[in-house]
């Protein structure tokens, strides 16, 4: 889960990089669930969509369907692929193969399946757990369902440190997605780690497992379980809706949410009056206003950061005090802010590369050893021999705290609402559809902290409304650009690169760009209305017909789009309004009917949770 702070300056005399002592062997975390089961079995161990399981529950299911994947040949060391919605099924599925001694390998159902079928045969899977009869996996693995079960002997696997648990798939800058491989002990170390911190508490609580599976957010949150935490898994509407997001965290009095601070904006508000989570935040910079609203609000927040590599947190900070910052390494982790030639930087306000090691470290890139190689590097500065520290492409700096300054990127990697994006693999995808001859891609913010992918095209005879319909079908939705624009030539640099800081602002989205009149019946809430999404999707014009998300919008942007109109008309306007639209026009309709009804009511400020507060 990689977590940035805005920088801030500092001037004062540096001190020495925090360092910490490796930690002695921690417990495993499957031995860790079955003394939860033994101490609590009807506790609640797991709330979804589709219904609970109590801790005795959850081991039984796990136990029938791993002794079902051995029956199927799974083995110790394999990898099983997890195709699955966010439902009970999910947990039961990833602790099923770490129970039969496999790695499990996140497939999201929401991807392509030509994306899917890449990572399945890349993965070179053993089975398959999946609801569907035929997901897109090589023909030949086996595909289980998670109610599956079998005879066989009593479950007494237990993993060693360096086996692996997990194969997450991240973003490539070579046009294909890449598998991060973490051990067991990478995951034990990160839970022992937190508990250590003090991000987790002693006693259990009841954990929102919020992110997506496919991401290395998500580790954090559901290995809760293994330590006797309740988990309430987040079903992709709720997620969407924060309405009925705030709704669900009351109900299960959800302790603890991890989420990134794009999500928190969306969130802030239904949340207004309530009691506030503990908030983990990770996955992008955590912004100053925001940062000041929570620690002046009294709202018990941490800031995540960590690389997927590094097993999902490695640095961690306590939302309090003036400003952003990364904070200290968590326990058992070395950071080394390092130059070009690996001497340590050491003044204060220097920039230099963030570099990682100890137990979290990932054992690389499967089927990749040479870029495996090139990241995972030597570690010159560790007691014993043969240690690595990861090189995470990440600048910072030190305040004369010795609190890491998240700076840049020494890379074309950026990070969008969360989502980890190495912009190469978006403009291979882009330059391999027919009629392209030439594609780059970069970040454009069309309104202050609303940033978007933008693509550029040159050819002939492309329109942009098909090559983003091309680029939906064989990736997901986070790398798809919001637009794409057809030039002439792309800007070279002197040496004859693509020079992407000479790139012209991006066309408007497909659909918009040809018509910049007003909508029928102009002026008043209609034109008001339009006005409010021509400024937030940084377009010239839209019409009546227009779809705002095929216009390039986003859950961010339809949130700043009810903040503006419930400013400018002081009705009481729902994001539901505006994402179940199916267009400009019948987003309009609700408005006036919301106008109608009255103005809006006064909104409370936000609340922390009484016991979360130190």
């Amino acid at each position: 889960m990689t977590t940035f702070a805005e920088p801030s300056a500092s001037t004062s005399t540096p001190t020495p990089a925090p360092t910490t002592p490796a930690p002695a062997p921690v417990a495993g975390l499957l031995g860790r669930l079955r003394g939860a089961v033994a101490a609590h079995p009807g506790r609640a161990a797991v709330h979804a969509v589709d219904g609970s399981l109590d801790f005795a529950a959850l081991d039984r299911r796990t136990d029938a369907l791993a002794r079902a994947l051995r029956a199927s040949g799974v083995r110790r060391g394999d990898r099983v692929g997890v195709h699955l919605a966010r439902t009970v099924d999910l947990p039961v599925a990833l602790l099923a193969a770490w129970r039969a001694g496999a790695a499990y390998v996140p497939l999201d159902p929401a991807y392509p399946a030509e994306r899917i079928a890449f990572m399945a045969a890349d993965a070179r899977l053993a089975a398959v757990i999946s609801t569907d009869t035929a997901p897109p996996v090589p023909a030949g693995v086996p595909v289980l369902r998670p109610d599956a079960a079998a005879d066989g002997p009593a479950d007494a696997f237990v993993p060693h440190p360096l086996d692996s648990a997990y194969v997450i798939y991240t973003s490539g800058s070579t046009g294909r997605p890449k598998g991060v491989e973490v051990p067991h002990g990478a995951v034990a170390a990160l839970a022992d780690a937190l508990e250590r911190s003090g991000a987790y508490r002693p006693e259990p609580g009841v954990v929102a497992w919020n992110a997506s599976v496919s991401f290395d957010a998500s580790v954090q949150q559901w290995i809760r379980i293994c330590r006797g935490d309740t988990l309430v898994v987040i079903d992709d509407e709720r997620r969407a809706e924060p309405a009925r997001l705030a709704r669900l965290l009351a109900e299960h009095g959800v302790t603890d949410l991890d989420l990134t601070p794009s999500h928190w904006q969306l969130l802030r508000e239904p949340l207004a009056g309530a009691r506030v989570p503990r908030l983990f935040m990770g996955g992008e910079p955590v912004p100053a206003r925001t940062w000041r609203e929570l620690a002046d609000g009294g709202i018990e927040a941490l800031n995540l950061y960590g690389p997927t590599e590094c097993t999902v947190d490695a640095v961690t900070a306590r939302i309090t005090g003036p400003g952003p910052h990364l904070g200290e390494p968590l326990p058992g982790v070395r950071a080394h802010l390092l130059d070009d030639r690996l001497a340590p930087v050491t003044a204060v306000g220097a920039v230099g590369e963030l570099y990682l090691a100890g137990p979290g470290l990932a054992h690389g890139y499967p089927g990749h050893a040479g870029l495996t190689a090139g990241r995972f590097v030597a570690d010159p500065f560790a007691p014993e021999p043969g240690a690595r520290m990861y090189r995470t492409g990440d600048q910072a700096r030190r305040s004369a705290d010795g609190l890491l300054e998240y700076v840049g990127r020494v890379d074309r990697q950026v990070k969008l609402r969360g989502f980890r994006i190495e912009l190469g693999e978006v403009e291979h995808a882009l330059g391999a559809l027919d009629g392209v001859t030439a594609a780059a891609v970069t970040v454009y913010e069309p309104a202050p902290g609303d940033q978007r992918l933008a693509g550029y095209v040159t050819g002939a005879a492309v329109r942009p409304d098909d090559l983003l319909a091309a680029l939906r079908r064989t990736l997901p939705a986070h790398l798809v650009p919001a637009t794409v624009t057809v030039l002439e030539v792309l800007p070279l640099t002197p040496n004859g690169k693509v020079d992407h800081r000479a790139l012209p602002a991006p066309a408007a989205a497909a659909g918009s760009a040809e018509t910049s009149g007003e909508p029928d019946g102009a002026g008043g809430v209609d034109e008001q209305v339009a006005e409010v999404w021509r400024t937030v999707l940084g377009v010239p014009g839209v019409r009546p017909t227009d779809d705002f998300l095929a216009l390039g919008g986003h859950s961010l942007a339809a949130l700043r789009v009810v903040h503006l109109l419930r400013r400018k008309l002081n009705v009481e306007l729902q994001l539901r309004h505006l994402l179940d639209a199916a267009d400009l026009a019948e987003f309009t309709a609700a408005v006036r009917r919301a106008t109608a009804a009255g103005p809006a009511a006064a909104r409370p400020a936000l609340t922390a949770r009484r016991e979360a507060v130190r």
